[in-house]
């Protein structure tokens, strides 16, 4: 298994992570994700462990903290070999403060996570979105309060825009406070949109991409085809209100490249939505998930090899949508300044 720098840090992830949304089953939308009890799980992380995937990724929310009990336990006898990523912002009950990233509630929701995962450290945690109401500077010391305490080794953001990032960097380069080294970010090629922007802040300023929803929230396993509409079994049915809308004119043709592509590799549809993303920049390690060992052996199967500079070029263009404004223009500027070749 590849592993690459988490942005500008000293740390070292994988490049396929598994995300353990489907730990729980509590609730609509985790429910229609999965429901795997800790028998599963243990099975499922072994598998991991074993194939050189070490990083495991979940949040307070999921399942209402089963996902983060699950999971540490599923890990009792292995911490030692695997990196957990958690996440906390969103409300975790009804209680006033527990929302949001104030210094009352990210040391609390720490505190709790910690217990849950049977640990004594977390080595990612991630703001799972962005916090209006509280400053920076309360923030990002209550995040270096925690790095200090040893509770938590590093920091990253989810769901920001760039210059939500850009003002917590400033932050924390004017009082020494440890800086975002992990972005986990929607990204697939029904879904490009983090290239507009929060790329080019990754390239310059050492923030790794940690992907998820890689497969465009299950619309590109394989099963969606022009005229069949979604599989009675999909999860689409149940979730689809909570994730990313992509209108069907740009799904079916990113489908049928895939469906070439597929073709000319002998691999599925999955494992080469999964290699094109491991080919762009800034991109440290992609969120995996699976309800069961066969998904979860398919998804392994998208490392080891990649695809051509033309069977990128290919995927690249049924993928490219209209910019929007500021990036049509910006986009514009630059060509004028650097022409592409002759």
């Amino acid at each position: 298994m590849e592993h690459r720098r988490l942005g500008r840090s000293g740390f070292t992830v994988p490049v396929l992570s598994f995300g353990t949304g489907t730990f729980g089953g509590k609730g609509k939308l985790f429910a229609a994700w999965g429901s795997t009890d800790v028998a599963e799980a243990t099975r499922l992380i072994d598998i991991c462990l074993d194939a050189g995937v070490s990083m495991f990724d979940t949040a307070d929310i999921y399942s209402a903290g089963a996902s983060e009990s699950i999971l540490g336990a599923a890990l009792k006898g292995k911490r030692d070999r695997a990196i957990i990523s958690t996440k906390a912002t969103f409300r975790f009950n009804d209680e006033p403060n527990n929302v949001g990233s104030s210094r009352f509630h990210l040391l609390k929701s720490v505190d709790e996570q910690l217990k849950r995962l049977q640990t004594d450290h977390i080595d990612l945690l991630q703001l799972h979105a962005y916090d209006a109401m509280t400053p920076p500077e309360e923030v990002l010391s209550t995040l270096d309060t925690l790095v200090r305490a040893g509770k938590v080794l590093y920091t990253g953001v989810s769901n920001f825009s760039g210059w939500h990032i850009m003002k917590a960097l400033a932050t924390a380069d004017r009082y020494g406070y440890p800086r975002y080294v992990a972005n986990q970010t929607y990204y697939s090629l029904i879904g490009r949109e983090y290239e507009w922007e929060l790329m080019p802040l990754g390239i310059e300023e050492g923030i790794g991409a940690v992907v998820w929803s890689p497969l465009g929230w299950g619309r590109l396993t394989g099963k969606i085809r022009r005229g069949t509409g979604i599989p009675k079994d999909s999860r689409l049915h149940d979730s689809a209100e909570f994730g990313p809308q992509v209108a069907d004119d740009l799904l079916f043709r990113v489908v049928d490249a895939l469906d070439e592509v597929a073709k000319e590799t002998g691999k599925t549809v999955p494992q080469i939505a999964l290699n094109w993303l491991l080919q762009r920049p800034t991109v440290a390690t992609v969120v995996i998930g699976a309800r069961n060992e066969e998904q979860l052996k398919q998804n392994l199967g998208a490392v080891g090899w990649n695809l051509t500079k033309e069977q990128v070029a290919k995927l690249d263009m049924a993928s490219e949508v209209p910019l929007t404004y500021p990036y049509w223009h910006q986009r514009g500027t630059f060509l004028e300044r650097n022409p592409a070749p002759v």
